[in-house]
């Protein structure tokens, strides 16, 4: 039995189709015992997105950027937040957008860029896939400032701190974004051993 032969789409409304889908689903569940439950829940319908790690292996460094982040503020984290450099795909492949991305923000542009692995984010209510990738870089790939793109509300600062900083910084708080540091543990394990 596949999970298609135990979901059963009853009703599908759009709740809110701002800046992206909010939508409220009924559906039948088959449970592991053979019963039907018929279900609610509300999903918000993000498009797949990709983050980066720049690193200097030879500089201990990393490349994140710090921005204001909506959600964190109203959930009372009052600071702008510290991240890995990201996007929303836009019809992209996951690479092309990783790259235009991290350019945007970070001023660097990056060569060989490396996917590790892909991640739902929060599965519960959001359909968001993250690929996620790692990428060397010199101080020549610095092209510009970064500092993202003021139509699109960004306004980035650029960081680059020594791996030893950023995962003291998950440790005492200052970096609490999940992509970053799922991308900052992968850093620690497998390239700055």
């Amino acid at each position: 039995m596949t999970l298609s032969d135990r979901v059963r789409i009853k009703d599908v409304r759009v709740l809110s189709d701002n800046w992206t889908v909010l939508k409220s689903t009924t559906f039948e569940y088959r449970r592991a015992n053979g019963e039907w439950q018929t279900q609610h829940r509300e999903t918000y319908e993000r498009d797949n997105a990709a983050a980066v790690l720049p690193y200097s292996r030879a500089g201990r460094t990393v490349i994140l950027v710090r921005q204001f982040r909506l959600p964190a503020y109203i959930r009372g984290y009052d600071d702008l937040l510290i991240e890995a450099a990201a996007g929303v795909l836009d019809d992209a492949s996951p690479e092309e957008r990783i790259r235009a991305e991290t350019e945007e923000e970070t001023g660097y542009r990056l060569h060989h860029v490396q996917k590790i692995f892909e991640a739902f984010m929060s599965p519960g209510a959001v359909t968001e896939k993250m690929h996620f990738f790692i990428a060397e870089y010199e101080p020549e790939m610095r092209v510009s400032d970064g500092g993202g793109l003021v139509h699109e509300g960004e306004d980035i600062e650029v960081l680059e701190l020594s791996i030893d900083d950023a995962l003291a910084m998950i440790a005492d708080g200052r970096i609490v974004d999940a992509k970053t540091i799922m991308l900052l543990q992968h850093a620690a394990l497998h390239i700055f051993r």
